[in-house]
């Protein structure tokens, strides 16, 4: 039985799909999808939206709606690693596969961490294809072809898809900061992030889903099948067999798939039946960058669609801005426009690491340099704390984690103006998101929704979760961190930051 905690976690979660198929049986095919259509026509020309602030709830979100999928699931990451929640995740999408959903994975090539064989044999099931967006780094790239594309193409090998979403029939969809990965939904045994998604239904997942198609057609997504055509000729229906067993096998692990969990998932109809009372429905405002993020004339720079949107919503606001970003480099333009917000009264405040939280190195080294100039214009930062007490609030399995005592790095990118307006997605503020990846996000203006999320920040913020960046807690880092963070801001990194 689920304790108080997670049931809360779940109810708040999908409250809203629970309610119908709850009444109507136990949730039989054609329930799911008769859920869906009833609270979408209820709100006509609307979207529905529901923060997840946690990690394990988010992950619940994913894998009771991955079993519920009747039609399609459209799943597109920056990260997809071989750990125990990226395997959990090929073996919910095959599951769906294997009862005949279309399954399409679209995953940029860089960070990618997957068996070559796993990839083919998951790609040779008639119901799931796999692409692998600009592929110049590790899917069926040699060590020797990886260095002529660096230095054939800097820009090109540099130009990343950091896009995040989860879509389920075409009318549900969860985006925001979440790769899939251990740490990003507090299952890391030593490092987890502070991170936000936001699950959205209706008209919004519908354009959620065509910005899915407009990558998916793109020339930069190579299916995986041509990426590694000899060794798929290699692999036999026996391997194929081999691999399904063994991800089958993995999930029913309980050292893999903690029961608990596996009953929280199974039992969400049952258990819990309720009103739609935290749900937003607003006419939700999708903004998400073309493949290639811009034509690459400018090398380095170029800017993009989310970047302009973004900033004009900056510049819209009249009392306060919020912002919550892992990594904080001003992008070209970003010092202007900040110092004029600030000149007439609008109040601005960020949260983002500090130099012992901070998952890159690299990219706080751009903090580094900027640090003061940013303070100058009166812009109020906190550096977020490894050890944060928002830890035990946020990480419901943090009474099995305590003892190893896992730091806690903040990788939620999201921002609120006049405690009205929200906007959670993908993009950092550094000129890598401004410039070369691309990125996706929502705007919703609902002041409920907003303060709520605002508040969240605000606590982030709080002594004894963040230091006062007036005070420049760097030698709270390790000494191993500190030498670093000298090596990198003796370089000219700001572009690719």
């Amino acid at each position: 039985m689920p304790d108080r905690q997670h049931y809360s976690a779940i109810k708040q979660v999908l409250l809203f799909f629970i309610f119908f198929i709850a009444s109507t049986g136990n949730g039989h095919a054609g329930d799911f999808s008769s859920a869906v259509t009833a609270i979408i026509n209820a709100h006509p020309g609307l979207s529905g939206a529901y923060v997840l602030e946690k990690g394990e709830e988010s992950l619940l979100a994913r894998g009771w709606l991955a079993g519920q999928a009747e039609t399609g699931i459209e799943v597109q990451y920056f990260i997809w690693s071989t750990d125990n929640i990226g395997t959990l995740a090929a073996e919910a999408l095959l599951s769906a596969a294997e009862r005949g959903v279309a399954v399409r994975v679209l995953v940029d090539d860089l960070l990618i961490d997957a068996d070559n064989d796993v990839l083919l044999a998951l790609a040779a099931h008639p119901n799931a294809h796999i692409r692998i967006y600009n592929p110049r780094h590790s899917v069926g790239t040699s060590t020797l072809n990886r260095i002529i594309n660096i230095l054939t193409d800097f820009r090109g090998v540099n130009q990343r898809m950091h896009d995040k979403s989860f879509v389920v029939d075409g009318r549900i969809a969860i985006i925001g900061g979440r790769n899939m990965a251990d740490e990003y939904f507090d299952y890391d045994h030593l490092y987890n992030f502070r991170d936000r998604d936001v699950l959205l239904i209706g008209p919004v997942a519908t354009d959620i889903k065509a910005n899915f198609e407009l990558f998916w057609e793109s020339d930069l997504s190579v299916p995986v099948e041509k990426l590694l055509e000899k060794q798929r000729r290699q692999l036999s229906q026996q391997r194929i067999t081999e691999v399904y067993k063994n991800l089958h096998a993995y999930a029913q692990n309980p050292q893999n798939y903690e029961p608990q969990v596996r009953r929280m998932v199974d039992d969400i109809p049952q258990r819990i039946p309720g009103l739609l009372n935290d749900l937003v429905w607003e006419d939700i405002r999708f903004i998400c960058d073309a493949p290639g993020k811009n034509p690459g004339n400018k090398g380095l720079g170029g800017g993009g669609a989310t970047t302009d949107q973004l900033m004009t919503l900056i510049k819209q606001a009249r009392r306060r801005v919020t912002i919550q970003s892992p990594y904080l480099v001003m992008p070209e333009g970003g010092f202007a426009l900040f110092r004029s917000l600030t000149a007439k009264g609008v109040k601005v405040r960020i949260s983002t690491n500090s130099l012992a939280s901070t998952d890159n190195v690299q990219a706080f080294s751009g903090y580094s340099k900027q640090r003061q100039k940013l303070l100058d214009t009166g812009i109020e930062i906190s550096e977020f704390r490894p050890d944060s007490i928002r830890k035990k609030q946020l990480i419901d399995r943090y009474q099995r984690l305590e003892k190893l005592s896992p730091d806690f790095s903040i990788h939620a990118k999201t921002m609120v103006i006049d405690g009205e307006t929200l906007c959670i997605g993908t993009f950092n503020f550094d000129p890598r998101s401004a410039n070369l990846n691309t990125e996706i996000g929502v705007i919703i203006k609902n002041k409920k929704i907003a303060r709520q999320v605002e508040q969240q920040i605000r606590i982030d913020m709080q002594p004894g979760n963040s230091w006062n960046a007036q005070d420049i807690p760097d030698s709270q880092a390790s000494l191993k961190k500190r030498l670093m963070l000298n090596f990198w801001k003796l370089l000219p990194l700001k572009p690719l930051l």
